[in-house]
């Protein structure tokens, strides 16, 4: 949301800059994200000046161009060549004069001295739309006879500098989502320190010129809508705004589109109050009706679209039809053109809950949705109502042709609070002063109906619907005062806590700082994804998807069953960005809905699980002068899921291994331990990749991080000296059948020498059809230790012997 400086200055009397402005705003809880200055004209016509053309001749080598000569309150002439049919000797006009730069929407271009067929040009005399000022470029701008030569153009045409705030609003915070928001917050917190006020325009002098146009209401559904106003005008003249109002609008980034809309828009920034403008002329039957239609009503909107209408939608009607969806969005057929005369002003309050559940539905987010589905203030209707209506008569002429009628049937009240000063102290960590409590209180409009030596009793305004309890009420002092003006106690308190080991949180650190130490970089992706990933996905069925039952979007709308989505979509964000090698890991909840017998425990049926995924793709290593680019493959991120068991206290041989099912890989593995699944990891398969348009391999291990840290639990750390004896590295050479596995390999020999045999590892593989049809050679590593003495030949040789009469025998080797 973005809040003008200028036009908060016209609230209230502002002595200080905008960035401390700025600051104030942010620790009073509306934080500024960005400041931004702005012109009510690109560029500010900056290098513009008032020039008055001395001579004026054709051009001797174009037919269409004009050589100029043009004071510009220097000490010498400017030779100009003009195209303009218009320019004559003796006229006041804009000059940019060189190095100026002009703006043409998104492009611009800087004034040079230069030549045009033959003659030297020294600036150029500017039409309207080359200023930004119009879209005319029939001709040049000739400025009335008493400008003055040499004065800026900007200061001949007012032209307004501002700085905007980008305000970061918190869902909360609603009243401050205009600028009579900002105002108020800005006195409440200047007030401290010397007497501040803000105010209101005053709308006193609203009354009716006459009651010839009134238009009854009616309110079927007093619970969607528990009030509506309007009143009318008559005699009205749609067009452009004037300047004023359409640089208010400028600043904050709406574009104007007509006096009318203009100034809904304008009051609707200014009280934070929505309001919708109909033509008169097309309300059938001089009578609004609120009500809901059947469901299945087609109902066009102002963008031209059809929607099919919910019996829970809430429509302003005229006695045949639906004219505008109630605080979301306006009908084609009954908004407020170039042709209208006679309009009626809308200011109501909506249900909130009516608003959001019809925006959400249709997919629609407007400035008045936005407002109404937070809880707008239903006390600001009438205000809003009277506002716009001067604003028209004074803008657009015309007359105001009816009293307000205003449906009330049930006002809501008020919220009444009461404050204990010692519940204040307690939560604030310091006493304040109660004048100074009853001053912000009174800055912030809420009432206080009693006082005693202990409390409060305080009437809080409708409109402040986050404020409520006496937490509420606090935290409103506190963001006032100050949160820098509590000072930080000395004394530090402190109590003994005991942790369940392993602690899950250091155990979180470890990982993340080995990862981080290998290359790895953490991401964080949102738990919400489409429920369309569950698909026909056999692992992780749509049945099983927690679904979000008032989604945000339609992408946003089932919680995530695994880490697997959000990880491939950063990836194809960062290869998007050519960014293609990559490293990532996340730690994060996956979530799961599963029917149960429980029928009467309906949380029962839902699921919540920590995992740990990593993700590579792209080179582990890149070219250089001496060595060629590698990839990242299978056994590379094998590395890593072993390194991660090892960090944590796990021996990688003492895992159940099995090829992974989950349907997502083309090749993988999965390690389980005491019949519970550690890690699954592999190669992500072409189809996932494709439907994130992924062209490159994939691979990601997905880590139990529950079951890990259960059978992390009996571990402890030991010492163990260094051994005194040496090793001793024995190699051979197995022709093997394909079907068999290293791990088979490796297995057999832990059996077959369970004492000396210290690790054993595989170097090399070869496959070729000397060696046979459906054979492979496996070059493996032997080392041999004993911890109490020196092995011997003899004992070497045996234990060697033994290994190949075990591999001979188990998997029908041959010794090569």
């Amino acid at each position: 949301m973005k809040i003008s400086y200028n036009w908060l200055k016209e609230y209230i009397n502002l002595n200080i800059g905008p960035q401390e402005t700025a600051d104030i705003l942010t620790n009073t809880g509306l934080e500024v994200e960005g400041i931004e200055r702005c012109e009510s004209v690109k560029g500010g016509l900056e290098g513009i000046v008032i020039g008055e053309v001395k001579s004026c001749k054709k051009h001797p080598n174009a037919d269409k161009l004009s050589i100029t000569t043009v004071d510009i309150g220097k000490d010498r002439l400017l030779n100009i060549v003009c195209g303009a049919p218009n320019v004559k000797a003796g006229q006041k006009v804009p000059v940019a004069i060189e190095g100026t730069t002009l703006y043409q929407g998104d492009e611009s271009f800087k004034i040079k001295k230069t030549k045009i067929r033959g003659e030297f040009s020294e600036g150029m005399i500017c039409a309207e739309d080359e200023l930004g000022l119009g879209t005319s470029h029939e001709g040049i701008i000739v400025l009335d006879d008493k400008a003055k030569v040499g004065t800026p153009v900007r200061d001949y045409f007012d032209i307004e500098t501002d700085v905007v705030f980008e305000i970061g609003l918190t869902p909360n915070r609603i009243d401050g989502a205009s600028h009579f928001g900002a105002a108020r917050d800005l006195a409440a917190y200047l007030n401290q320190s010397r007497k501040t006020e803000w105010s209101k325009p005053s709308v006193k002098v609203f009354r009716p010129d006459n009651t010839k146009n009134v238009i009854d209401v009616v309110i079927e559904n007093p619970v969607a809508c528990p009030r509506y106003a309007g009143v009318t005008v008559s005699g009205v003249d749609v067009g452009d705004s004037p300047n004023w109002l359409q640089n208010r609008l400028k600043s904050i980034g709406l574009v104007p589109i007509n006096n009318i809309v203009d100034i809904t828009n304008f009051v609707l920034y200014e009280t934070g109050q929505p309001l919708h403008a109909f033509d008169a002329d097309k309300i059938t039957g001089k009578k609004i009706i609120v009500k809901t239609l059947k469901d299945g009503a087609i109902f066009i909107t102002l963008d031209e679209i059809k929607r099919e209408l919910s019996d829970e939608d809430l429509m302003i009607c005229n006695e045949e039809e639906g004219m505008c969806i109630a605080g979301v969005f306006g009908g084609i057929d009954s908004g407020v053109t170039e042709k209208t005369k006679n309009i009626f002003l809308e200011s109501a309050y909506f249900d909130p809950l009516y608003i959001r559940k019809t925006a959400k539905r249709h997919g629609l987010n407007t400035d008045a949705s936005f407002r109404f589905e937070r809880g707008a203030d239903p006390d600001m209707t009438i205000y809003a109502l009277k506002r716009a209506a001067l604003l028209v008569k004074e803008i657009a002429g015309g007359k105001i042709s009816s009293d307000i009628v205003d449906e009330y049937p049930t006002p809501i009240p008020d919220f009444k609070v009461n404050l204990m000063y010692s519940n204040l102290e307690r939560l604030a960590g310091k006493k304040i002063n109660s004048e100074v409590i009853k001053n912000i209180l009174t800055s912030l409009e809420i009432k206080i109906i009693n006082e005693s030596e202990e409390s409060l009793k305080l009437i809080v305004p409708a409109y402040r619907v986050d404020v409520q309890r006496e937490a509420d009420v606090i935290e409103e002092i506190l963001r006032i005062y100050g949160y820098n003006n509590i000072e930080i106690n000395e004394k530090v308190q402190s109590t003994l806590s005991y942790y369940e080991k392993p602690d899950k949180e250091r155990v979180i650190n470890l990982i993340s700082d080995m990862l981080a130490g290998n290359g790895f970089n953490e991401i964080i992706s949102n738990s919400l994804t489409p429920s369309t990933y569950y698909i026909d996905s056999s692992v992780f069925p749509s049945e099983h998807t927690v679904n979000i039952l008032n989604p945000v979007s339609i992408d946003l709308n089932a919680l995530r069953q695994t880490l697997l989505y959000g990880g491939l979509e950063a990836i194809a964000y960062n290869i998007n960005h050519k960014n293609p090698n990559l490293k990532f890991y996340e730690f994060g909840n996956c979530y799961r809905f599963s029917k149960n017998h429980l029928e009467n425990q309906p949380l029962a049926h839902y699921y919540e699980e920590e995992h740990l995924a990593l993700f590579l793709t792209g080179y582990k290593s890149f070219p250089g002068w001496n060595s060629a680019a590698q990839s990242g493959s299978f056994f590379y991120l094998k590395s890593f899921v072993e390194r991660i068991l090892i960090r944590l206290g796990f021996n990688p041989d003492d895992f159940l291994k099995a090829d992974s099912v989950l349907d997502f890989f083309a090749e993988g593995l999965q390690y389980g331990l005491n019949g519970s699944g550690i890690v699954e990891f592999g190669k992500i398969s072409t189809g996932i990749l494709q439907n994130f348009d992924v062209k490159q391999d994939v691979y990601y291990a997905d880590f139990n991080w529950k079951n890990i840290l259960f059978s992390t639990k009996p571990h402890n750390i030991t010492f163990v000296d260094l051994p005194k004896y040496p090793e001793v590295k024995r190699d051979l050479a197995l022709l093997l059948d394909k079907s068999i596995r290293f791990d088979q390999v490796k297995e057999l020999a832990r059996k077959t020498e369970r004492k000396l045999l210290k690790s054993i590892t595989l170097f090399d593989v070869f496959e070729d059809e000397k060696i046979g049809k459906n054979k492979k050679s496996y070059a493996v590593s032997f080392i041999l230790q004993d911890k109490n003495k020196t092995l011997t030949d003899h004992q070497i040789d045996e234990i060697m012997t033994n290994l190949m009469r075990a591999y001979e025998k188990e998997l029908g080797a041959q010794i090569r």
